[in-house]
């Protein structure tokens, strides 16, 4: 008997994008209180924690033996870029910037792996391609500088670059990652078992643990919600959906439902310029999976 339910599909996946859109403002509420190594420490731990209960549930133990067993070395190397690199620049990013301006600028990654697709995997460009990234990019400036492009003057260069510099990893991270033949789970988890010493290490040679409470409970839901829980809703929603690339549609709605979250829940005034940017980097991005297909 099928297990494929569309409708089924809709709810998780929309319960996933649900999630993902609130993690910006949970990354401000922990940035708060604890620096960018604090709240990765937090969020790592949480985060292998949930994947290991996973990988129990549906016992893949054996998997996940296997495939330490025949790629050791590229698990060391990506559990460097992630979850150690790519969060403890993107956690800086956000510590550094306003989440409206942060959380548009990582969504680029899109665009960041076609560029780095071509000399990495030999992939072309198409003009489509050229088009939608500087769809993409114009949108960056519009809403780094708050809708004056000619100015070039941004509220924290520093925050900008890294913003930008974390969806190079993230991208580098997926295009080593698709070399693999893991269940998806599986290779996540091995990557955060090789990734949380350096993440454990660095924070305490660095920081030191939390002074205190606050900011802890806000650093556990992003382990539960940006990379554990959600991740496994996402996966159950492709899985179960009939039709996948209309499930895949739905996180186009996530970076302006963490608009929502980052004005009610942090109360930042939303910059006027913000909308028009997010809409040229989403319509950058729409326009390169239409390519594709």
């Amino acid at each position: 008997m099928s297990t494929k339910s569309q409708g089924r599909a809709l709810v998780l996946g929309l319960g996933a994008v649900l999630l993902w859109s609130t993690v910006a403002t949970a990354f401000k509420l922990a940035l708060a209180h604890l620096t960018p190594l604090q709240l990765l420490a937090v969020a790592s731990m949480v985060s292998t924690l949930v994947l290991i209960v996973a990988v129990s549930i549906q016992r893949r133990w054996s998997e996940l033996a296997l495939a330490w067993r025949n790629n050791r070395w590229r698990y060391l190397g990506l559990g460097f870029l992630n979850p150690f690199f790519y969060y403890l620049v993107l956690f800086k990013a956000y510590d550094l910037l306003p989440a409206q301006q942060a959380q548009p600028l990582n969504y680029t990654w899109a665009l960041t792996l076609s560029l780095l697709a071509v000399p990495l995997l030999g992939q072309r460009l198409y003009g489509r391609d050229f088009l939608a990234m500087l769809l993409g990019y114009v949108g960056v400036l519009v809403i780094a500088t708050r809708g004056d492009i000619l100015s070039l003057q941004f509220d924290s260069p520093l925050g900008v670059s890294l913003a930008l510099g974390s969806t190079v990893l993230w991208a580098l991270y997926w295009i080593y990652n698709a070399r693999s033949d893991d269940a998806p789970v599986v290779g996540l988890l091995l990557c955060f078992l090789t990734g949380l010493p350096w993440v454990l290490v660095t924070a305490w040679f660095n920081d030191g643990v939390p002074a205190g409470w606050s900011g802890v409970g806000a650093a556990v839901y992003v382990g539960l919600f940006e990379m554990g829980i959600t991740f496994m809703l996402w996966l159950s929603a492709l899985k179960t959906a009939t039709h996948a690339s209309r499930i895949g549609n739905l996180i186009f709605l996530s970076p302006f439902l963490s608009l929502i979250f980052i004005a009610q829940v942090l109360g930042e005034s939303i910059h006027p310029s913000v909308y028009p940017g997010l809409g040229l980097i989403i319509g950058g991005v729409i326009l390169q999976q239409f390519r594709r297909r």
